[in-house]
């Protein structure tokens, strides 16, 4: 081979590796941009992790009556406030002797009072939704009229309270239907039941209250129901002032219903 030919020879194989070498490197060019967009178009996905939209919480929807306390428990519920005078009177009762408890709050009385339920939840009490007209013949009425009565409730409630979570649903008289007890379950509330009924909306004075009371509460009825609004209350402020203390000294402790 001539001169010239061996260094075509070598000028062309020069040129092939250089050749090679620049597709390569185009290659790894597109490979790098391909996983540099690929990131970004991921993190444009409209496909979210569990993480970011965590399933709402499990709710049983099954009636409760039985405490989230051990041992030797009750629960204490309060119905149909909150109320402007009554209200503040049962929360400096409870602050008095330590007991937390459960509100089951009208929606337009929340709505007109957001600064008691504010107050209910600042001293540590948990929120019921108890509708928003207190119809008795709830289970009877079309499944509507029960999801506008529990959910604009709990709307009202929530919003009143800046942020707090209604917890329970407890329906006006115990009118729960099986359409009423999962729709407050699919929207977090647990439906709840009451064990001991104090009767102290028939005011037939604190004493009998009192008495009531102390002749149904024992160890496996722990959910005991009071009312702070729909009128006066004046006994019922007076027969917590006794029974609370009266409880205490039974050996009871006080808790939530469990959820």
């Amino acid at each position: 081979m001539t001169q010239l030919g061996q260094r075509s020879g070598r000028e062309g194989r020069i040129v092939g590796v250089a050749a090679a070498a620049v597709a390569l490197l185009a290659i790894a060019g597109v490979l790098a941009f391909a996983e540099d967009h690929g990131s970004d178009a991921d993190a444009k996905s409209p496909k979210t992790s569990a993480s970011q939209n965590p399933a709402p919480p499990k709710v049983d929807p099954s009636i409760v009556h039985s405490s989230d306390r051990p041992g030797k428990s009750l629960n204490i519920t309060i119905d149909d406030g909150p109320d402007p005078v009554w209200t503040p009177k049962v929360l400096e009762v409870l602050k008095e002797n330590d007991v937390k408890a459960v509100f089951c709050m009208i929606g337009p009385q929340a709505k007109a009072h957001p600064d008691l339920v504010k107050k209910v939840v600042a001293a540590g009490h948990k929120l019921c939704d108890h509708t928003v007209d207190h119809n008795t013949a709830m289970d009877k009425k079309p499944e509507g009229y029960q999801s506008e009565q529990i959910l604009d409730a709990q709307r009202m409630i929530e919003d009143a309270a800046g942020g707090a979570k209604v917890q329970y649903y407890r329906a006006p008289g115990g009118a729960f239907s099986p359409y009423s007890r999962q729709l407050a379950a699919n929207h977090g509330m647990r439906p709840l039941g009451w064990n001991v009924d104090s009767k102290d909306f028939e005011r037939k004075g604190a004493n009998a209250i009192v008495k009531t009371v102390e002749n149904e509460v024992r160890e496996g009825r722990p959910t005991v129901l009071f009312h702070d609004g729909g009128g006066d209350r004046s006994q019922t402020v007076d027969a917590l002032e006794e029974l609370l203390p009266w409880m205490t000294e039974q050996g009871y402790g006080f808790g939530f219903p469990q959820r």
